[in-house]
């Protein structure tokens, strides 16, 4: 804040996180507005606190600090950082200026990691709150609630319900496999999203307090306070805590929470970044082969020079976004392993742009990856196609039991199949043509015996296993219990901001 263009102006840079993809609500919990009054608000608790336990401070001071929260004087606070080159003792003195009553008890007895890093505590856990369940951090003044992730999950749970008994091509290494169904592949994408809600969830419950250490850990500073009585200063470090709404506080730190704290966090929205990448790829390569799309507006353009394009622009969007939000682990990777001792300050700058750049990815791509499960287009006929192109060989096996069922050689009968297959196979292959391998069969004598059960044994449905059975125990035992807590949240439709 102290340095830096003015960032709302077209002639200086802006994050395209915050100016073209991230939701309004995500931007105000990383912004200075938010950062700062929290500041502001832990300031408050810690005084509260420290009266509540016998120092002497006023009600006057308590209610002043309390009328002040909101009263940032944002442009003092950038004088103040730019001529002390320290940001939170430019804010402890741009609070004291409208507290002056309240001035000197202001940060007593805290370091600067006392707001830097318990605020991002607050924000982590409330950010993942929000992706998991309920509202942003800050709710009093911000209107969304959310559960994105579970949004998500739900849109695509009723996708692959209603398409569970779909058959359609399957593919390992790109290449034609067995079939599988329409509904059983998006479980593929749904189970991994589920893991990560439960890795959210747990990261979430596991989040603990900095609370109030001091400079190297120890609550020296603290203890002096309150004279060596060392159970005050337990009950300092408890009551805020709990103020602060957590259940439990680091009993060990230096100056800082250990940075693998960022790690842990940061390696979860990596994995959910995996998962996005690998659900809208496989988004993409069905759009190529026309079998399913991402939804495409009325007015929406493709390309500007070639009109008939329909690109799948929103999965691209979320796979190069994803690229980004998973390679941001590395940074808290190597910060956590080069903290000398109790702290070193190299962790700060660098810590300023991955958290909130990956909170605010991860808010993107949840984003548009809702709208596009919600706008989610099949082609059967394209489908169908496909199949019929594929089937004849896959159900080569099938017709030669018929076959043996009907009193005819194994042997024999595989030979005349590979003889056919393989004419068929050149008509595709350096013809262009269909493949012709059941009309063979059908004129060919030998397999008279089976003519008459030729439907039968290639109806696509016959291929697909228990892909439809797995898809309904899934989503009953699985997803559906995962979902229940986020019911009251479901109804809301993702909007894209551009």
């Amino acid at each position: 804040m102290a340095a830096g263009g003015d960032h709302g102006s077209p002639d200086s840079y802006r994050s395209p996180l915050a100016s073209r993809y991230a939701s309004p609500e995500m931007c105000f919990v990383f912004s200075d507005r938010y950062k700062f009054r929290t500041w502001r608000q832990l300031w408050l608790w810690l005084a509260e606190a420290e009266q509540t336990l016998g120092l002497p401070i006023t009600d006057e001071q308590i209610q002043e600090m309390k009328s002040n929260l909101e009263n940032i004087d944002f442009k003092m606070a950038a004088e103040e950082e730019k001529r002390l080159r320290h940001d939170v003792m430019a804010h402890v003195h741009t609070f004291g200026h409208c507290c002056p009553k309240a001035a000197g008890i202001i940060h007593l007895g805290a370091t600067s990691c006392y707001v830097g890093d318990n605020t991002s505590l607050i924000l982590s856990r409330g950010v993942i709150k929000a992706y998991c369940n309920l509202r942003l951090p800050g709710s009093d003044s911000s209107p969304v609630s959310v559960s994105q992730l579970a949004r998500v999950i739900s849109r695509l749970a009723d996708f692959a319900k209603e398409r569970a008994s779909l058959p359609t091509l399957g593919f390992t290494h790109f290449q034609p496999a067995q079939l599988t169904t329409v509904g059983k592949r998006c479980c593929l994408w749904i189970q991994d999203l589920c893991m990560d809600l439960q890795n959210l969830k747990r990261v979430r419950d596991d989040l603990r307090f900095r609370g109030v250490k001091g400079t190297t850990g120890t609550q020296a500073s603290f203890l002096q306070l309150f004279e060596g009585d060392d159970h005050k200063v337990e009950q300092l470090d408890k009551m805020v805590t709990e103020k602060a709404g957590f259940k439990r506080a680091f009993i060990i730190t230096g100056q800082t929470y250990t940075r693998k704290v960022d790690i842990e966090v940061l390696s979860v929205l990596a994995s959910l970044g995996a998962s996005v990448h690998k659900i809208c790829t496989d988004i993409r390569l069905l759009a190529n082969l026309k079998e399913m799309e991402e939804p495409f507006e009325k007015q929406q353009i493709g390309s500007s020079a070639m009109p008939y394009k329909r690109n799948p622009m929103r999965s691209e969007r979320c796979c190069s976004l994803a690229r980004h939000l998973m390679t941001l682990v590395m940074d808290p990777l190597q910060t956590a392993s080069v903290q000398w001792f109790e702290r070193t300050l190299d962790d700060s700058a660098n810590r300023r742009i991955c958290l909130a750049e990956a909170f605010l990815t991860a808010d993107t791509i949840l984003n548009t990856l809702q709208n596009i499960s919600e706008g989610l287009v099949v082609y059967p006929k394209v489908i169908e196609r496909r199949i019929r192109q594929e089937l004849p060989f896959m159900a080569t096996e099938n017709i030669i039991m018929a076959m043996v069922k009907a009193g005819g050689s194994r042997q024999d009968c595989h030979e005349k199949i590979r003889v056919l297959s393989q004419q068929a196979a050149s008509v595709v292959k350096q013809e262009g043509g269909d493949n012709d391998l059941i009309e063979r069969i059908q004129v060919d004598a030998y397999f008279s015996p089976i003519h008459s059960q030729l439907d039968h044994l290639l109806d696509p449905s016959s291929f697909t296993g228990r892909a439809s059975q797995q898809v309904q125990r899934f989503l009953e035992e699985e997803v559906y219990p995962l979902l229940k807590p986020y019911e009251s949240v479901m109804k809301v439709k993702a909007e894209l901001c551009l």
